[in-house]
C-alpha cells in the first residue's frame, strides 16, 4: 500500500471512531481501534523507507553538482570567519548561515579558491536552478551531472533579492524535475531533500515540514519553507521535494550555532522560483519596487504619542536622500497602507518588492495627528553591495613567529571592534605548537605594535628576529575590542 493509501486509511479510521463513540461502544472496542490505527501509522512509517528508494531513483537524476571558480576572499576575511565561529563556542548566538560549501573536492592548498553547491535540471534544454550566493564573484561555472560529466555552465541570470540563479548548459536532452506547489504541503508532510553536502556527492536526507510562512531577517522577501531534513554545507540550491517527487522548494539556508545541521534548514517556496526563473530567462534579472525608507515597528505607546488610534502601519525613521520619495515622506511619519494595502512593519518590505519600478502610487500616512493621501514613486531594489571584507590583501607566514599575518583594512578591523586603531595585522594562520600560539595568540587577534614600534605591513613583522625565553618579543594584540600585550619567548 502506498504512503498516500495509507494515510488515506487512517483518516477513514476517524469516522467509525466517531460512530462508536455515539452507539456508547465499549472502552476495549475503542481501545482496539486505537491500536488498529497505531499499526497503520507504525506501517506508514515503515514503509517509508520504501518509497524513497523509489523516488530517489526517479528523481537524483535530475539534481546536479554547481562547480564554481569564484573571485579569491581575503585572507583577513577568512580569519574573521573563524573568529566568529570560534567565540560562538557556546551557541547562546544562533546564526544564519547560507550553506556555501568548504573546498571542491581534490582542492589543494594554494590554488585558486573553488566551491561547490547543488542544483536541479528545471527543463529538458539543460536550464538550471540554484542559489545565486553559490554562484556570485564567479569566474567560471562547471555543472557536474548525474552521469559524472562535467560541463561548462552559463549564468543565465540571479536575482539577489530570492537567491534564486539560473543556469543553463548544453548537453543534450536531460532529465527535468517539475516544480510543484508549496500550497499544497502541510506542516508535517514527509519531504526529502538532495545535494552534495561537503563536497562528498549526492546524498539524500528525509524529514517533515516543520513550519510554513517563516520570515528571516536576512531575506524578508520570502516566507520560506521550515524543515528538518538534515541540509548542511553544498546543500545550497538543491531541490527540497514532496513524495510525488515535485519540488516544492530550494534550500538555502541553516539555521545553526556552530555552522552544521540541527534540524532547523529552509527552502525557497516553490511558487517564488516559478516566478523569478520566468523573469530570470527573459530578461536577465527581476526589477522590484523599493521605497528607500527606514522604519520601526509601531508600539501602543507610540500610536499615543504620535495619535494614532490602532498600533497598525509601521513608523518612518529616515529617508534615503534622493531617493523617489524623498518629497513624499518625512521622519516622523507614521506609514498605514501603499496601493491600498494595509502596511505592517514585518510586511512592508515585501508589499514594496511587488510594486513595479517607476510607477506612482498612494498611500495613506498619519502626520501630525492628520491622516493624508500622498503619492509614492517607486524606486528600483538595489542589488546588495559586495562585502568589503574581500578587498583585503593574502597572508604572509612569519617563520620566526610560526603563524600568518595579513594586512588588515578598515572594514576588517570595523569587524573584530578595533575600530579606533589606524593599522595592524590579522593573524590568519597559527602552527599549533609555534611561538605564536605558545603565546596565547588566536586566528583573528590585530596585532598593531612589535614592542613600540607600530606594525602598518607585514614586511614590519615578517622580518623580525626569532624569539626566545632570554629575548621576547612584545606584541600589543586586540581581541574583541580589547589591547594586551603579549610576551613571545618561543620554544627552546
Amino acid at each position: 500500500m502506498s504512503f498516500v493509501h495509507w494515510r488515506y486509511a487512517i483518516r477513514r479510521l476517524a469516522p467509525l471512531l466517531r460512530w462508536r463513540a455515539a452507539q456508547k461502544a465499549s472502552v476495549r472496542s475503542a481501545a482496539l481501534i486505537l491500536a488498529a490505527a497505531a499499526v497503520i501509522l507504525n506501517c506508514r512509517v515503515a514503509l517509508a523507507a520504501d518509497g524513497y528508494a523509489e523516488l530517489v531513483r526517479q528523481v537524483a537524476p535530475s539534481v546536479v553538482t554547481v562547480l564554481v571558480v569564484e573571485q579569491r576572499e581575503s585572507a583577513g576575511q577568512r580569519a574573521v570567519e573563524r573568529a566568529s565561529a570560534a567565540s560562538d563556542y557556546d551557541g547562546m548566538r544562533a546564526i544564519m548561515r547560507r550553506l556555501l560549501s568548504g573546498p571542491a573536492s581534490g582542492q589543494e592548498p594554494g590554488l585558486e579558491d573553488s566551491v561547490l553547491g547543488s542544483g536541479f535540471i528545471i527543463r529538458a534544454d539543460g536550464l538550471i536552478v540554484t542559489n545565486r550566493h553559490v554562484i556570485a564573484g564567479a569566474r567560471s561555472v562547471q555543472v557536474k551531472l548525474a552521469d559524472g560529466r562535467e560541463i561548462a555552465g552559463k549564468v543565465v541570470g540571479a536575482d539577489a533579492a530570492t537567491d534564486i540563479a539560473l543556469l543553463s548548459v548544453s548537453a543534450g536532452v536531460l532529465p527535468a524535475l517539475r516544480l510543484g506547489s508549496s500550497e499544497n504541503v502541510s506542516v508535517g508532510d514527509a519531504v526529502i531533500a538532495i545535494g552534495n553536502p561537503f563536497g562528498l556527492g549526492q546524498s539524500v536526507t528525509a524529514g517533515i515540514i516543520s513550519a510554513r510562512g517563516r520570515t528571516l531577517e536576512a531575506d524578508p522577501y520570502i516566507d520560506f519553507l521550515q524543515t528538518d531534513a538534515a541540509i548542511n554545507a553544498g546543500n545550497s540550491g538543491g531541490p527540497l521535494l514532496s513524495t510525488d517527487g515535485a519540488v516544492i522548494g530550494v534550500t538555502s539556508v541553516i539555521f545553526s550555532p556552530n555552522g552544521g545541521s540541527v534540524g532547523l534548514g529552509f527552502a525557497i517556496p516553490a511558487e517564488t522560483v516559478a516566478s523569478v526563473i520566468a523573469e530570470l530567462e527573459a530578461h536577465g534579472r527581476v526589477d522590484r519596487g523599493y521605497l528607500g525608507i527606514s522604519v520601526q515597528a509601531m508600539t501602543p505607546a507610540l500610536a499615543r504619542a504620535l495619535g494614532v488610534k490602532s498600533a497598525g502601519g509601521a513608523l518612518v525613521t529616515a529617508v534615503e536622500p534622493r531617493a523617489p520619495i524623498e518629497s513624499s515622506l518625512k521622519v516622523g511619519d507614521v506609514l498605514l497602507s501603499v496601493a491600498a494595502t494595509p502596511v505592517t512593519f514585518e510586511g512592508l518590505g515585501k508589499i514594496a518588492a511587488r510594486l513595479r519600478p517607476g510607477t506612482t502610487v498612494e498611500a495613506t500616512v498619519q502626520r501630525d495627528g492628520l491622516q493624508l493621501s500622498v503619492p509614492l514613486k517607486i524606486g528600483q531594489l538595489p542589488d546588495p553591495p559586495n562585502s568589503p571584507l574581500l578587498t583585503g590583501d593574502r597572508d604572509t607566514w612569519v617563520p620566526s613567529l610560526k603563524l600568518g599575518v595579513a594586512n588588515s583594512t578598515k572594514e576588517i578591523r570595523s569587524a573584530i571592534k578595533a575600530d579606533d586603531e589606524p593599522g595592524g595585522l590579522i593573524v590568519t594562520q597559527l602552527r599549533p605548537v609555534g611561538a605564536g600560539a605558545l603565546a596565547g595568540l588566536k586566528i583573528g587577534d590585530l596585532i598593531t605594535h612589535a614592542g613600540t614600534k607600530r606594525l602598518g605591513d607585514v614586511a614590519d613583522l615578517a622580518s623580525v628576529s626569532e624569539p626566545s625565553t632570554r629575548n621576547p618579543l612584545l606584541l600589543r594584540v586586540l581581541r574583541d575590542g580589547s589591547p594586551r600585550f603579549v610576551a613571545v619567548t618561543g620554544v627552546d
